[in-house]
């Protein structure tokens, strides 16, 4: 009876707490909160509203290319004191990042419509 009572009040609980934050949490529908302030533009969808999927693989990319560069600028500075073979180590990263760059032309990654 005792293990009953407990698991109530916690049952009780969480949707208490579950109100709350459904309260403190809900989107204010009142208009003169929800209108542009400078833009002057009526929004036309909601902002947090999902992009097309085809914009992720597009980020993916992006990034990739990003991190391609965060490795090549240090690189870039001390490639000169390191020899021939940091340049033989960076052609190898780069005939990798084409290997990917292929693979996904070839998994069909960059046709966006």
């Amino acid at each position: 009876m005792l293990h009953l009572l407990a698991i109530g009040t916690l049952v009780g609980l969480g949707l208490l707490t579950l109100a709350v934050l459904h309260r403190a949490l809900a989107v204010d529908s009142a208009p003169l909160l929800v209108l542009p302030h400078a833009s002057g533009r009526v929004p036309q969808q909601h902002a947090l509203s999902r992009y097309h999927p085809r914009w992720y693989a597009a980020s993916v990319v992006f990034l990739a290319f990003d991190v391609e560069m965060l490795f090549m600028y240090p690189w870039a500075v001390v490639v000169e004191d390191l020899g021939p073979g940091a340049v033989i180590e960076m052609f190898g990263f780069l005939a990798v990042l084409l290997a990917a760059v292929a693979w996904a032309r070839r998994e069909g990654a960059f046709r966006w419509a």
